[in-house]
């Protein structure tokens, strides 16, 4: 079973640098046994591997890593080492001789249902068996023996005996196969060019594939053509809209190869959407997995569409930034990150139909960012990644949201011409090879002619968000000062974060009822204070937008006048990016607690309807559930909840039929449903006596439904069963899962604790990635009379889970359970009784694994930053 597997064993980065400096690796010969994985009673699989490596100096051990369920053989220059000295725990330790050096180890690898390793999932449909693996930062360890660092680079040869009828892939395509006459079949792969292990990968089981491909005429003359694939699984092919995937495939390499000036140097490209993924997507070369939500069951928004094709993109950049040029060690894992996101997003605005593919930017991924960057985990984009546990948790939006956000100041700093060419540079200069920072910076430096230092202190190298806010003083209506002020700390040192911005400004005049644009100009800011002499001798504008154009990375602050005019007038604003610009900020102002809950709720009623952008509707309406649901206070929530319910109704009713709002409100108006005030709602769009034109209860939205009518306690987990099984799927597996925990019922909430608790079922069977966030999801719904006692085993029980789980399966229990929704009485946020257990906990856990730790002060903070939020509110009544 999975849970037999060694837990959490971690990696420092100073023994990887030990490591490296011992040896270099030069080739891998992986060869995997799957033949039994479609038996559940088969826990694991042959895994052998050959590693060639030579050594620099003789005489230092070192090791192998293979978290394993046993190890039959280790075998170093043809010498057997006994595994009972040589193997300790996840380590496989020898000593190299100088010079060429061959290891071989023979073992067990076990499946996973965590999503970590090779991940096992039984189709609900049909029955069929599927497989794949994920290893960033460091699960290929789950699968093969290795020496599991980025810098350890080398070609691998990979063999995978399987049922002959399935479908098995690789990073290289298949180079010879041949059929046993048992059902089964043996596929030996290409070799790769050097990459990195956590970037190799194997797909195995019956999955739909279609092919085609993709040409380009080079410089020489030459044609590079590039076989593509597109693979599901085989219950999801009447789903699969690959024409669709193919174009915006194709749409992709023509834009990176003009961009990047360098070919496509992986062989074929596939794209395979796997079930229960724990990411959005993985950028295996040759090989890149997804998350098959992206195969739409449903009916899908535009919105939806576009978050795909720049997840398609993002992993596309990340052929080149990541897997041709790989950062040394995770300390810059922001140097592939941030520039897949930014430039994937450039991809999608530039290279395909979508057209708001900033503005979700600007109102999704940079949400993201602002949050991460006020807890008191944040770090510099160039983080400290001590061990392999750290660098998990910094997959985070910092690495991502905020370091794209900063690249994207860095292409208005510099310009576009020389970003791009430092890139085309840095390819080429450390092709196939492993970098740092001081990399990227020297030929950035060479192709903008600035001196990088100074902007790379500043942004880089310093954590948390300031503020930009337009101060003006006028005379007689005419503006006589216009300063932008820049406020900002770094929160990790508590000293003054102030950074140079080349950003934009936009005015605003309310006109005939609608706010219209009457200027906009780039200002460079460089301090505290900044003047701005193009406001000078004007009328006072109406609204004064700083970071008009989301140019750099900043919340935005509004004065008094400014924020008057938006509550009252946004829903006139037609600009989508200035829109998304300022909702962003009034959300901003809610978190910080200088804007009260209900004061953005009435915004969202007033104005929320006009917004155009799906991607952005959506965002703002769960914002809307967040700030009843979390920053109201008790006294005043159950009436703002009905008045969002209400208009939720109303606006569902009164769009368009058949649009993307009238589903998006559909969608918001089921998850506010568990809550109440909407039952009769629920139940007639269940059973069909209320119909909406335009509007089709399919399989997301019903079970969505079902589950606000569980949690209300009007849906019976027979009926429940009787759905799943009417119409079976992942979906529904997932989607039942979290209804049954959601039901007000004490029997319910303690097998749901219990269950969530252990990641196992009652039977004892583990519950897969998915299954278990449901559970946990679940569980949280409900009054606190249902659940607040069960915490009296959460606290205790920290410690062993993060022991005895995956970082993975120990993450989602750790946090999805942490209680968040709570409300403030009497006492001040810090002195709540769910503030003062984690204090306790972490006073008492001082030496708990950093990780861990992570988690409860983060959560800890989230809460706090609610309960203030309440208070702001308490304190603003008349």
């Amino acid at each position: 079973m999975e849970n037999q597997q060694p837990r959490n064993q971690n990696l420092s980065r100073d023994e990887a640098a030990e490591r490296a400096r011992i040896l270099c690796v030069d080739s891998y010969e992986v060869d995997l046994d799957l033949t039994g994985a479609p038996d559940p009673a088969v826990s694991g699989y042959r895994s052998r591997t050959r590693i060639a490596l030579t050594a620099h100096v003789a005489g230092e051990e070192t090791f192998l890593d293979f978290i394993h369920g046993g190890v039959a053989s280790v075998v170093h220059n043809g010498k057997s080492l006994d595994p009972a000295t040589a193997v300790r725990g996840s380590r496989i330790h020898f000593t190299p001789t100088e010079g060429h050096n061959l290891v071989e180890v023979d073992g067990t690898a076990l499946y996973s249902t965590s999503g970590e390793g090779m991940h096992r999932f039984v189709d609900p449909v049909d029955g069929q068996t599927y497989l794949y693996t994920q290893y960033e930062p460091a699960d290929a360890r789950r699968v093969f023996a290795n020496f599991e660092q980025p810098d350890l680079k080398a070609p691998f040869t990979f063999t995978v005996t399987a049922p002959a009828h399935w479908h098995v892939a690789s990073n290289q395509s298949v180079a010879e196969r041949s059929e046993h006459g048992n059902g089964m079949a043996t596929s030996l792969f290409a070799p790769t060019l050097p990459i990195s292990t956590y970037i190799t990968t194997i797909l195995a089981g019956p999955y739909h594939y279609v092919t085609d491909s993709w040409s380009r005429r080079l410089e020489d003359g030459s044609t590079l053509t590039v076989p593509l694939g597109l693979s599901c699984r085989a219950s999801l092919a009447g789903n699969f809209d690959a024409d669709a995937l193919f174009t915006t495939t194709r749409q992709g390499l023509d834009f990176f190869h003009d961009l990047f000036d360098y070919p496509y140097p992986w062989g074929k490209y596939d794209q395979a959407f796997v079930p229960e993924y724990n990411l959005g997507a993985m950028e295996n070369p040759g090989l890149v997995t997804f998350t098959e939500n992206y195969v739409f069951t449903s009916r899908a928004t535009e919105a939806q569409y576009e978050g795909r094709a720049n997840t398609i993109m993002h992993e596309m950049a990340h052929m080149w930034f990541g897997d041709l040029v790989t950062m040394r060690w995770w300390d810059d894992l922001w140097l592939k990150e941030s520039f897949a996101d930014f430039i994937g997003t450039l991809a999608v605005a530039e290279a395909t139909d979508f057209n708001t593919a900033w503005v979700t930017f600007a109102n999704r991924r940079k949400a993201w960012a602002y949050v991460q960057d006020q807890l008191p985990t944040t770090h510099p984009i160039v983080a400290d990644i001590p061990d392999l546990e750290a660098a998990r948790q910094n997959f985070d939006g910092i690495t991502y949201a905020k370091g794209a956000s900063v690249l994207k100041q860095l292409d208005a700093y510099v310009g576009r011409d020389a970003f791009i060419s430092a890139a085309r540079t840095y390819f080429r200069r450390h092709e196939y090879g492993n970098t740092t920072l001081a990399d990227f910076l020297a030929v950035l430096e060479e192709a903008s002619g600035r001196d990088m230092g100074a902007w790379s202190e500043a942004w880089l190298r310093t954590a948390g968000v300031g503020s930009l806010q337009v101060e003006l003083t006028e005379h007689d209506g005419v503006v006589t000062s216009a300063v932008i002020v820049q406020d900002g700390a770094d929160p990790t040192t508590g000293s003054p974060a102030i950074r140079p911005h080349t950003l934009g400004v936009g005015t605003f005049e309310l006109r005939e009822g609608v706010l219209q644009r009457t200027g906009g100009f780039r200002l460079d800011v460089t301090g505290s204070s900044t003047e701005v002499p193009e406001l000078l001798g004007r009328p006072r504008p109406g609204v004064v937008l700083p970071n008009d154009g989301d140019l750099t990375y900043a919340k935005v602050r509004f004065d008094e006048a400014t924020l008057g005019v938006l509550l009252e007038h946004l829903g006139t604003l037609t600009e989508p990016l200035a829109r998304a610009t300022a909702w962003a900020a009034l959300w901003s102002m809610v978190r910080d607690g200088l804007l009260p809950a209900p004061v953005f709720l009435a915004a969202v009623r007033r104005h929320v309807a006009t917004i155009s952008d799906v991607g952005v509707l959506s965002m703002i309406l769960g914002q809307a559930e967040t700030a009843v649901q979390r920053y109201c206070p008790p006294h005043i929530r159950d009436a703002e909840h009905r008045k969002l319910a209400q208009a939720l109704h109303d606006f569902l009713l009164a769009a368009e039929p058949g649009s993307d709002a009238q589903l998006a409100f559909a969608r918001a108006l089921a998850e506010l449903a568990r809550a109440g005030e909407l039952d009769q709602v629920v139940a007639g769009l269940l059973e069909g006596s209320l119909t909406v034109e335009g509007l089709r209860v399919d399989e997301q939205l019903r079970w969505a439904l079902l589950q606000a009518g569980a949690a209300r306690g009007q849906i019976t987990t027979s009926t429940l069963e009787a759905e799943r099984q009417a119409n079976p799927s992942a979906v529904a597996t997932v989607g039942q899962a979290l209804a049954w925990a959601a039901r007000p019922e004490a029997q319910v909430k303690q097998a749901a604790f219990d269950a969530a608790l252990s990641g196992t079922d009652a039977e004892g069977a583990v519950l897969s990635n998915d299954v278990l966030s449901a559970t946990v999801n679940g569980f949280l719904i409900g009054g606190h009379e249902l659940i607040d006692d069960y915490y009296t085993r959460y606290w205790p029980a920290l410690a062993d889970i993060w022991e005895q789980k995956s970082i993975g399966l120990a993450t989602r229990i750790v946090q999805g359970l942490f209680p968040l929704d709570q409300d403030l009485g009497t006492e001040t946020p810090e002195q709540h009784r769910v503030v003062r257990n984690a204090d306790s906990w972490l006073i008492e856990n001082a030496q708990a694994p950093r990780a861990l730790r992570r988690i409860i002060i983060e959560q800890r903070d989230q809460l706090v930053r609610t309960l203030r939020g309440q208070a702001a509110v308490m304190a603003s009544r008349p």
